[in-house]
């Protein structure tokens, strides 16, 4: 179906953005459609003197209809954003609604124009409400109503004053005035709590980001302090040994290499921790935080396939998944995402993840997120592969295979490493204040 490129460029934004030009536009719209019900109120009445004062009249409510736009767009930026109160667009919004209800009112007795265009002074009245609930808090705006009610009720007492007709229209602005107040105040407020809970999933990623931080440091600082601690005192020690002459120096210094070592394998650990993911626990956070984003996931496979995989294996899908994931959020406005996990008959893991709602170019793919080729390079250690392609119009899957009959190489040196710590961890490792007395000692020779 064919649709307009703005309608194609919104659907393709995210759900915030939609809703935010969603609730603009029909706010506008409603300030707009001042002018459609004006000018079918003056087609329907006879206007006199072959018509030009109901055309001037129309020219009139058609700057204040300008003028509505104006304060409805401040109004949200006020109101959303912070910005500076436009203080002479209210001004001039007031009194511009109060000269056009006078106007009105004076061409209707001066029978310029038929009495039936008095309902134009209401209309004046109800539209101005709406913005002014935007552009000042809610009592002041209230306040600031009266003027514009009080104008309307001169113009109809100009033709005749009739009590009982002029309880009925305040009874009429009162209650039309709340109504087109609230509608804009509550879009506006609605608006607003969308941008803070935006808001406030950012800090939480950060904070999430700044407390993993904190972790990793932690984790670091108590592997390697008393490590590092102990290698300065050796060295130390060493070094006034060899000053000395003493043949202990170079014994000093292989416990210093054992440490080191020691401390590379510590490191190590720690990084493949942080490294490695569960691929179920990455399925269920995937499904969770989906469905809290509004899109629907299925999951073919999990049950059945995933269990079976080879540790390294899962861990890499785990981060295919991850990625994958981060992608929909972030790069698609998708109602729907489909995790399927396979094995093909020549013995590899497969798995694909497709989404709907892409904003990815579909001649360039490629270029979906920037993690990915982070993904291709993990998978590649362990001979897999991972592709990206556009299946259709604004359908996305990301297609990750592995051999399950790989488990991939380690880190060059690391097995000379890991060897050189494991024959001297089966000696007994002293603890750090014996490690502190040893050098004490030696020191005092």
């Amino acid at each position: 179906m064919w649709l307009p490129r703005w309608v194609r460029e919104l659907r393709q934004t995210s759900h915030q953005r939609r809703v935010h030009a969603y609730t603009r536009y029909t706010l506008y719209f409603i300030s707009l459609s001042e002018l459609l019900a004006i000018t079918s109120v003056l087609l329907n009445a006879r206007p006199l003197n072959e018509g030009w004062a109901s055309l001037a009249l129309w020219v009139l409510v058609t700057h204040h209809v300008f003028l509505m736009l104006m304060a409805t767009r401040d109004g949200l930026r006020h109101y959303l954003a912070g910005t500076p109160r436009p203080t002479r667009l209210i001004a001039w919004t007031t009194a511009f609604t109060c000269a056009t209800s006078l106007l009105v009112g004076g061409a209707v007795a001066l029978d310029l124009v038929d009495r039936r265009v008095l309902p134009v002074t209401l209309m004046t009245t109800m539209f101005y409400a709406g913005p002014t609930a935007l552009l000042l808090p809610l009592r002041r705006a209230a306040v600031l109503m009266a003027a514009p009610i009080a104008c309307c009720l001169a113009a109809f007492a100009l033709r005749g004053p009739d009590l009982t007709a002029m309880l009925l229209q305040v009874t009429f602005l009162l209650l039309v005035g709340l109504f087109m107040g609230g509608t804009y105040r509550a879009s506006a407020w609605t608006l607003r709590v969308l941008d803070r809970v935006d808001a406030a999933r950012e800090t939480e990623k950060r904070l999430a980001v700044a407390e993993e931080r904190l972790r990793f440091g932690r984790d670091l600082h108590d592997v390697l302090g008393r490590n590092l601690s102990v290698i300065a005192l050796k060295t130390e020690l060493a070094a006034q040994l060899a000053r000395r002459g003493s043949p202990d120096a170079a014994e000093q210094l292989a416990e210093v290499q054992r440490i080191a070592r020691e401390s590379q394998r510590e490191i190590r650990e720690v990084v493949r921790g942080y490294r490695e993911v569960d691929l179920r626990a990455e399925l269920a956070g995937a499904r969770g935080v989906l469905e809290a984003a509004d899109i629907r996931c299925s999951l073919t496979g999990a049950s059945t396939v995933a269990p079976s995989l080879p540790p390294k294996v899962g861990s890499a899908l785990g981060w295919v998944v991850r990625e994958g994931v981060t992608n929909v959020l972030r790069h698609s406005s998708a109602t729907r995402c489909d995790i399927r996990f396979g094995r093909s008959p020549d013995g590899w893991a497969e798995l694909s993840l497709e989404n709907d709602g892409s904003r990815v170019d579909g001649a360039r793919p490629d270029q979906a997120g920037s993690g990915l080729a982070g993904l291709r390079e993990r998978l590649a250690a362990l001979g897999g592969t991972l592709s990206v392609e556009s299946v259709s119009d604004g359908v996305f899957r990301l297609t990750a295979r592995v051999p399950l009959d790989r488990e991939g190489a380690e880190a060059p040196g690391a097995g000379a490493a890991d060897g050189a710590v494991d024959g001297a961890a089966r000696r007994r490792e002293p603890s750090v204040e014996e490690e502190a007395e040893n050098v004490e000692r030696e020191a005092s020779r």
